[in-house]
Protein backbone atom coordinates (compact mmCIF):
# COMPACT_ATOMS: atom_id res chain seq x y z
CA UNK A 1 0.00 0.00 0.00
CA UNK A 2 1.64 3.47 -0.75
CA UNK A 3 0.96 6.35 1.12
CA UNK A 4 -1.89 7.89 -1.24
CA UNK A 5 -4.03 5.10 -0.89
CA UNK A 6 -5.20 6.17 2.33
CA UNK A 7 -6.02 9.72 1.10
CA UNK A 8 -7.39 8.48 -2.63
CA UNK A 9 -9.72 6.03 -0.85
CA UNK A 10 -11.13 8.57 1.42
CA UNK A 11 -11.97 10.41 -1.24
CA UNK A 12 -13.72 7.41 -2.79
CA UNK A 13 -15.28 7.43 1.24
CA UNK A 14 -16.74 10.46 0.32
CA UNK A 15 -18.46 9.63 -2.67
CA UNK A 16 -19.64 6.82 -1.04
CA UNK A 17 -21.59 9.00 1.76
CA UNK A 18 -23.03 10.97 -1.87
CA UNK A 19 -24.72 7.42 -2.44
CA UNK A 20 -26.10 6.87 0.65
CA UNK A 21 -27.25 10.08 0.92
CA UNK A 22 -29.10 9.68 -2.21
CA UNK A 23 -30.79 6.18 -0.80
CA UNK A 24 -28.10 4.16 -3.19
CA UNK A 25 -25.46 1.70 -2.01
CA UNK A 26 -22.65 3.68 -0.60
CA UNK A 27 -19.82 2.57 -3.32
CA UNK A 28 -18.07 4.90 -4.37
CA UNK A 29 -14.94 5.08 -7.05
CA UNK A 30 -11.93 7.82 -8.17
CA UNK A 31 -9.77 7.18 -10.70
CA UNK A 32 -6.26 9.00 -10.60
CA UNK A 33 -3.41 9.23 -13.41
CA UNK A 34 -0.41 10.52 -11.74
CA UNK A 35 -1.64 12.86 -9.03
CA UNK A 36 -5.00 13.82 -10.93
CA UNK A 37 -8.65 12.48 -10.28
CA UNK A 38 -9.41 11.62 -14.05
CA UNK A 39 -12.81 10.49 -13.00
CA UNK A 40 -15.44 9.59 -10.65
CA UNK A 41 -18.32 8.23 -9.07
CA UNK A 42 -20.78 6.90 -7.00
CA UNK A 43 -23.60 3.92 -7.25
CA UNK A 44 -26.41 5.36 -9.15
CA UNK A 45 -28.84 2.21 -9.99
CA UNK A 46 -31.69 3.45 -8.07
CA UNK A 47 -31.61 6.90 -9.26
CA UNK A 48 -31.41 6.20 -12.98
CA UNK A 49 -32.85 2.98 -12.97
CA UNK A 50 -29.45 1.27 -14.91
CA UNK A 51 -28.72 -1.88 -13.28
CA UNK A 52 -25.20 -0.63 -15.16
CA UNK A 53 -25.34 2.55 -12.77
CA UNK A 54 -21.85 1.08 -10.58
CA UNK A 55 -19.62 3.65 -8.82
CA UNK A 56 -16.79 2.06 -11.23
CA UNK A 57 -18.81 2.37 -14.23
CA UNK A 58 -19.85 5.98 -14.09
CA UNK A 59 -15.85 6.93 -12.91
CA UNK A 60 -15.02 5.18 -15.91
CA UNK A 61 -16.99 6.92 -18.57
CA UNK A 62 -15.81 10.33 -16.43
CA UNK A 63 -11.93 9.35 -16.79
CA UNK A 64 -12.37 7.99 -20.37
CA UNK A 65 -14.26 11.59 -21.78
CA UNK A 66 -11.31 13.53 -19.62
CA UNK A 67 -8.55 11.14 -20.92
CA UNK A 68 -9.92 11.34 -24.68
CA UNK A 69 -9.71 7.72 -24.76
CA UNK A 70 -11.18 4.82 -24.03
CA UNK A 71 -7.31 3.20 -23.06
CA UNK A 72 -7.17 4.73 -19.60
CA UNK A 73 -3.44 3.01 -19.32
CA UNK A 74 -1.01 4.47 -16.38
CA UNK A 75 -4.80 5.12 -14.46
CA UNK A 76 -5.53 3.81 -10.26
CA UNK A 77 -8.98 2.93 -9.43
CA UNK A 78 -9.89 3.41 -6.22
CA UNK A 79 -13.20 1.74 -4.85
CA UNK A 80 -14.62 1.02 -1.65
CA UNK A 81 -15.98 -2.01 -2.32
CA UNK A 82 -14.46 -4.89 -4.15
CA UNK A 83 -15.54 -4.60 -7.83
CA UNK A 84 -18.10 -7.11 -9.28
CA UNK A 85 -17.86 -9.38 -12.72
CA UNK A 86 -18.92 -6.38 -14.19
CA UNK A 87 -16.66 -3.80 -12.66
CA UNK A 88 -14.09 -6.07 -13.49
CA UNK A 89 -14.51 -6.92 -16.93
CA UNK A 90 -15.09 -3.04 -17.68
CA UNK A 91 -11.73 -2.03 -15.62
CA UNK A 92 -10.06 -4.91 -17.21
CA UNK A 93 -11.27 -3.12 -20.50
CA UNK A 94 -10.51 -0.12 -19.88
CA UNK A 95 -6.52 -1.07 -18.98
CA UNK A 96 -6.76 0.39 -15.69
CA UNK A 97 -3.15 -0.38 -14.31
CA UNK A 98 -3.82 -0.74 -10.69
CA UNK A 99 -6.84 -1.17 -8.97
CA UNK A 100 -7.13 -0.32 -4.94
CA UNK A 101 -10.45 -1.69 -2.96
CA UNK A 102 -11.37 -1.27 0.81
CA UNK A 103 -13.97 -4.12 1.83
CA UNK A 104 -14.26 -7.39 0.02
CA UNK A 105 -17.78 -8.15 -1.35
CA UNK A 106 -18.15 -12.42 0.00
CA UNK A 107 -21.41 -12.03 -2.35
CA UNK A 108 -19.96 -10.78 -6.05
CA UNK A 109 -16.37 -9.77 -5.40
CA UNK A 110 -14.61 -10.12 -8.74
CA UNK A 111 -11.38 -9.55 -7.68
CA UNK A 112 -10.18 -12.22 -5.36
CA UNK A 113 -13.10 -13.27 -3.49
CA UNK A 114 -15.26 -15.11 -6.07
CA UNK A 115 -13.86 -14.69 -9.03
CA UNK A 116 -10.08 -12.88 -9.87
CA UNK A 117 -11.09 -10.93 -13.20
CA UNK A 118 -8.79 -8.06 -12.95
CA UNK A 119 -5.64 -10.52 -12.80
CA UNK A 120 -6.84 -13.48 -15.01
CA UNK A 121 -3.71 -14.25 -17.49
CA UNK A 122 -6.23 -15.64 -19.97
CA UNK A 123 -7.59 -12.23 -20.15
CA UNK A 124 -5.85 -9.43 -23.02
CA UNK A 125 -5.00 -7.05 -19.59
CA UNK A 126 -4.48 -8.04 -16.22
CA UNK A 127 -3.65 -5.24 -12.98
CA UNK A 128 -1.40 -4.78 -9.95
CA UNK A 129 -4.37 -5.38 -7.14
CA UNK A 130 -3.76 -3.97 -3.38
CA UNK A 131 -7.11 -4.95 -1.43
CA UNK A 132 -8.16 -3.93 1.97
CA UNK A 133 -7.22 -0.07 2.25
CA UNK A 134 -9.23 1.44 5.01
CA UNK A 135 -12.05 -1.84 5.03
CA UNK A 136 -13.27 -0.96 7.80
CA UNK A 137 -14.70 2.33 7.51
CA UNK A 138 -15.61 0.71 4.01
CA UNK A 139 -17.37 -2.05 5.17
CA UNK A 140 -19.00 -0.07 8.09
CA UNK A 141 -20.97 2.63 5.32
CA UNK A 142 -21.91 -0.71 4.02
CA UNK A 143 -23.52 -2.57 7.33
CA UNK A 144 -25.17 0.74 8.48
CA UNK A 145 -26.60 1.22 5.04
CA UNK A 146 -28.38 -2.39 4.70
CA UNK A 147 -29.01 -2.36 8.65
CA UNK A 148 -31.21 1.05 8.34
CA UNK A 149 -32.40 -0.58 5.13
CA UNK A 150 -33.85 -3.60 6.81
CA UNK A 151 -35.06 -1.13 9.87
CA UNK A 152 -37.25 0.75 6.77
CA UNK A 153 -38.65 -2.62 5.98
CA UNK A 154 -39.62 -4.04 9.46
CA UNK A 155 -41.53 -0.87 10.13
CA UNK A 156 -43.44 -0.88 6.81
Amino acid sequence: MEPTDITWMERALVLADRAAAADEVPVGCVIVRGDEVVGQGWNLRETLQDPTAHAEMIALRAAAEVVGFWRLEGCTAYVTLEPCPMCAGALVNARIDRLVFGADDPKAGACGTLFDIVRDARLNHSMDVTAGVLSDACGARLTDFFRHLRGQRIRS
